[in-house]
């Protein structure tokens, strides 16, 4: 099975990457913009004519969509998340219109829901901000498309590697200063009292694997999260406690953005455990353990930080 793999370079792209050269008999591509990619793609800015050149070459039996972008301007985010997603479809149905294609959504799109709710695939979607509404609009441009295609709509990935624009990824590398220069320092924070679903990246991983690999016709869109909502609190006393830091954590309360406009965040995963027989396995605990080990430690960040896709 050839399975080609866009954007494996990023945070979520390389565990992915990684998890499907591991299955025997795959042969996995990978798609970039980086001198080490099997094909040249540049999902924000190809034309679907180019895309589909490549895509002819490649003639992979699945294709994985990893590529996104978390910040900077709307127009970046529209690129990368909304024309990237309708680009790649539409040279898909030109070039490989037989292949799955298995794209990564994100709770994001959801916006605001009920305290105490798990929001279901079926739940209206009403993004607060940029990043949720071009995200939104890429997924709803794989649903229109008559390719056998899924999105899985991740919720808050945590593990080796996360991203420095995401909390998890940038209060590990100020307690990794923290804890190789001044252990008693004060590190800020902003705003934690929102509720969020984390889940682990090697259970989104896992998630994908079966998405690619499962024979049969599967739903448009399954939501990967943990199923259980937490206070943002959980994550930084866990990553404070795995990094052995002594000093202070001060947060900014009542700061306007996302945690504020969305105070909770709770994924239904129902549908995924049904029909792809998926269920996540890691505790929170075992994702910040895992990322403070992989990144955060002094004596691995210096020699990792080269390696960081943001």
């Amino acid at each position: 099975m050839r399975i080609l793999v866009l954007g494996s370079t990023g945070y979520l792209g390389r565990h992915i990457a990684e998890r499907l050269h591991a299955l025997p008999d795959v042969r996995l591509l990978r798609g970039g913009r980086a001198p080490s990619d099997d094909l040249r793609v540049d999902l924000a800015h190809m034309t679907p004519a180019a895309l589909a050149e490549q895509l002819t070459r490649a003639e992979p039996d699945a294709v994985v969509n990893c590529v996104g972008a978390v910040g900077g301007s709307a127009l970046a985010l529209a690129e990368a998340n909304s024309r990237g997603p309708a680009a790649l479809c539409e040279a898909m149905r030109s070039a490989v219109p037989d292949a799955r294609l298995v794209h990564l959504g994100s709770a994001a799109e959801y916006g605001p829901t009920g305290i105490g709710e798990r929001t279901t695939e079926e739940a209206c979607a009403r993004p607060v901000a940029p990043y949720g509404a071009t995200k939104l609009a890429g997924t709803l441009a794989v649903l229109d498309t008559r390719l056998d295609s899924l999105v899985l709509r991740v919720t808050n990935p945590v593990g080796p590697g996360a991203s420095r624009a995401g909390l998890p990824g940038r209060l590990t590398a100020e307690l990794g200063r923290a804890v190789a220069r001044t252990p008693h320092a004060t590190v800020h924070v902003g705003d934690l009292s929102a509720y969020r679903d984390f889940v682990d990246v090697r259970d989104v991983t896992h998630a994908v694997a079966l998405a690619v690999t499962l024979p049969s016709r599967l739903p448009r869109l399954l939501n990967i999260g943990s199923g259980r909502a937490v206070p943002v609190r959980d994550l930084v006393h866990g990553l404070v406690g795995a990094a052995g830091f002594t000093g202070r954590v001060e947060e900014t309360l009542g700061k306007v953005g996302r945690s504020v406009a969305v105070p909770w965040q709770c994924a239904d995963i129902g549908a995924a455990e049904r029909d792809l027989g998926w269920t996540p396995v890691h505790s929170l605990r075992d994702s910040v353990t895992a990322l403070w080990a992989a990144d955060g430690m002094p004596h691995t960040r210096s020699a990792s930080a080269a390696g960081d896709p943001r």
